[in-house]
């Protein structure tokens, strides 16, 4: 393995929110021996090395991926790790499937920790394969996107999270492990012989591990299930912001619906809401999913360098320090020109999702709620909004619910409310008065744990339930087993959320 200590002594994530001292930085990377499979393991034996040192020196350790969390979630004091660089990819053959999987060999497709969710997403698709679903911007590694809940806007699938069914986490400088659920057998004897990783089948560990941003030890492999390739036949329509948009809000009704296919349900859908034009409505972004064929033209981009699947903080960082009296005026000048409707737009997952940037300094909230809640939700930040004037604009999105035990998707059917803007103390401020809006009106909701939010050990109790939490405890305590390997891989966030516990649990 190749271990690059870059001598940082402080790191900037990539939305610049946050400057956090280190004590190095460390570039990792693959050795190139010509096996996939023994650069692999070399990895495997380097990255033990790595947390031995950590444990040694009483130093705690991070891995980080595409940076890409607004918080300092994935950030530590001690040695950052970049794995960037450890994006090995392979195709699952025979012989390495359970004999009692329920798909097939074709199905699974192997990554390595640092690979990111557009090189996924374009690899898999020259296997003529595709992702279920991923987030809108995919500079995020596939294993730090799965940690943090990262979702889309498919409606009947969920987060990227639920596309995961294998995990290989090092444990330790002297143990690293596969797991998978017991109720859903993916890997055989034979790949886990490969990796010389320790079996580990257990419904309730896996689900705890899914959404562990970065504590439950290195990550270092996820299998994932994918599905055929197809096509999205994507739409952006303005419709007027009424009373007929609520049974698609809150129901997922589409009965009748103003959208291009009526009655249809699709397979992606999101709306934008610009609270300085609901004179002109709202934006709602449907994709329908399509078999593929060849003969069709792949999506353009859009105006500002746009592409037809990206979200909000793809472009609103043109408001940063905007004065404000110019906000309204400015938000619609954004919105008007980068943001606009659109019609019959075809494209793989890989190329309606491409981006793998954001422009400017931005800011991006998000809370889950039960979509029954949507319309009280959005009356609130509308009367809060003619006050406070947040610089920016809110944001629809809705999935199926996480297996995940602090999935942030907790509802059978999720809505997720995004605050989008510029990343200032006004902004900051106006977050901070609508949830504390929602804790008045009893409204229950859960934080994306990836972007800006306020947590601590109480609150997470709160929204997750303590029989939650103490099952994601105990989880992490079976996996790592020994506390010095517990601490070192411990952020101060952790410390603060209560989640840091390294004694049993009950």
């Amino acid at each position: 393995m190749i271990i690059s200590r870059t001598g940082a002594r402080s790191w900037i994530n990539r939305h610049e929110t946050f400057e956090q001292a280190i004590i190095d930085l460390i570039d990792l990377g693959n050795d190139d021996t010509g096996s996939v499979l023994a650069d692999y393991n070399s990895s495997t034996v380097g990255i033990q090395k790595l947390i031995q040192e950590a444990i040694n020196k009483g130093q705690r350790l991070r891995a980080v991926g595409g940076e890409w969390s607004w918080t300092k979630i994935a950030a530590t004091d001690g040695l950052l790790l970049n794995t960037k660089p450890l994006n090995l990819t392979f195709r699952v053959t025979a012989s390495s499937v359970s004999s009692t999987y329920a798909k097939t060999k074709d199905d699974l497709y192997f990554a390595q920790c640092g690979v990111s969710v557009q090189e996924l997403s374009i690899a898999l698709k020259r296997r003529g394969r595709s992702l279920r679903t991923s987030g809108a911007s995919n500079g995020q590694t596939i294993a730090g996107a799965m940690s943090t809940g990262t979702h889309g806007a498919a409606i009947d699938f969920g987060a990227i999270t639920e596309c995961v069914v294998g995990l290989h986490i090092i444990v330790g400088p002297t143990r690293h492990v596969w797991l998978e659920r017991a109720s859903y057998p993916v890997a055989s004897d034979s790949f886990l012989s490969k990796l010389k990783a320790e079996r580990i089948n257990d419904d309730e560990l896996f689900n705890a591990a899914l959404v562990s941003f970065g504590s439950f030890g290195f990550i270092h492999g996820v299998m994932i299930e994918t599905e055929p390739l197809f096509l999205y036949e994507s739409h952006r329509v303005q419709l007027p912001f009424d009373d007929a948009l609520l049974p698609m809000m809150q129901h997922l009704d589409f009965t009748d619906s103003p959208l291009p296919h009526g009655s249809e349900r699709p397979y992606h859908f999101q709306m934008v809401l610009n609270p300085y034009n609901l004179e002109e409505g709202v934006l709602l972004t449907c994709m329908y999913k399509r078999p593929y064929r060849t003969d069709y033209t792949p999506p353009p981009g859009l105006q500002g360098g746009v592409v037809p699947g990206d979200d909000v903080p793809t472009f609103i960082g043109g408001l940063v320090g905007v004065a404000t009296g110019l906000i309204p005026a400015t938000v619609n000048a954004l919105v008007g020109a980068t943001y606009k409707p659109y019609a019959d737009v075809w494209g793989t997952h890989a190329e309606m999702f491409s981006n793998t940037d954001t422009h400017g300094k931005v800011l991006s909230s998000a809370i889950g709620i039960d979509p029954k809640d949507v319309g009280k939700v959005t009356q609130i930040l509308l009367s809060m909004n003619a006050t406070e004037q947040f610089s920016g604009i809110f944001s629809y999105r809705w999935v199926k619910g996480t297996q995940a035990t602090l999935g942030f998707t907790q509802h059978n059917r999720t809505c997720i409310v995004e605050l989008d803007g510029e990343y200032s103390k006004r902004s900051v401020d106006f977050c901070k008065d609508f949830w504390k809006e929602l804790d008045k009106a009893g409204i229950r909701y859960t934080f994306h744990w990836g972007k800006v939010l306020e947590l601590n050990e109480s609150s997470i109790r709160t929204m997750y339930g303590a029989h939650a939490v103490a099952s994601w405890l105990k989880a992490r305590k079976t996996l790592m087993q020994d506390a010095p390997t517990m601490l070192a891989f411990t952020n101060d966030l952790m410390v603060e959320w209560g989640l840091d516990s390294t004694i049993d649990v009950d």
